[in-house]
């Protein structure tokens, strides 16, 4: 992946669902904040777990990713300010699952992310994209619009075979769609080195993905799961709290990670 001077796109994605998935977007966007980078925090997924953790009511939202998936609105008419997080998000409620329908009828229909972030992608360091937990046309408009995927996932015997799931899934749409995108890195989250089950699927992921796997691990955290209900990231909610040392770590590899690729 060559330097990007327009900002870095990066899908959060797996398509198993309750694996940690919105609470590393959220934490990544406010660590990467913290570490005076500027981020825009996409929200593609229906529930809208990943707007109201950055404190912002889905339900009060006039304008959201669902207007500029269809072409009504660009996303600098649509972000908000996640204040307690200290980046920008394009927020999603319940009308994105409409979304779907709107988008079958389009031409390009899993460009439209794509296109629409042409516009504001160099007023950004990182764009994070909270994806569904499933291979949808929403998910594939994150995968068609970003320059790689981060993989958050759990040491247990069934992510592995989910977890190749999802990697086929990454070599479709860069064979068929994006010859931009990548893989960047397995995260670790909900890690807990005292069970051995873990520590075994640890072991295993390291000797297949290599360098591929990040070095920080997310601990299992009371903090990190109670963060979301005061709509605030658990960096910022508990900032000496094991999960937000953890994810704060995590901002400073990726960074370090980029830095490497591109020189």
């Amino acid at each position: 992946m060559s330097a990007k001077k327009q900002g870095y796109i990066f899908c959060v994605a797996n398509q198993k669902g309750g694996v940690g998935k919105t609470t590393t977007t959220i934490n990544l966007a406010a660590a990467l904040s913290a570490l005076k980078k500027k981020v825009l925090l996409i929200d593609l997924d229906p529930q809208g777990n990943a707007t109201m953790g950055s404190g912002i009511d889905k339900n009060s939202e006039e304008l959201s990713i669902y207007q500029v998936l269809i072409g009504a609105n660009t996303i600098a008419e649509c972000k908000q300010r996640s204040e307690s997080g200290g980046y920008d998000v394009l927020g999603a409620n319940r009308e994105l699952s409409g979304a779907e329908i709107d988008l079958v009828q389009m031409e390009k229909r899993e460009q439209q992310l794509k296109q629409a972030l042409v516009h504001c992608q160099a007023d950004y360091d990182f764009i994070l994209i909270d994806c569904p937990p499933t291979l949808s046309l929403l998910t594939l408009n994150g995968l068609a619009a970003a320059h790689g995927v981060i993989i958050p996932m759990q040491c247990e015997y069934f992510a592995l075979e989910g977890l190749s799931d999802l990697v086929n899934t990454i070599k479709r749409v860069y064979r068929n769609i994006n010859d931009d995108l990548e893989l960047i890195g397995l995260l670790r989250v909900m890690f807990d080195g005292r069970i051995t089950l873990q520590r075994q699927v640890s072991e295993q992921i390291e000797e297949h993905f290599g360098d591929k796997v990040f070095n920080t691990k997310i601990p299992r955290n009371v903090r990190l799961a109670e963060a979301p209900s005061h709509g605030m990231p658990g960096v910022v909610y508990d900032k000496n709290s094991t999960g937000a040392k953890a994810y704060m770590e995590f901002g400073r590899e990726l960074i370090k990670r980029l830095k490497k690729k591109t020189k």
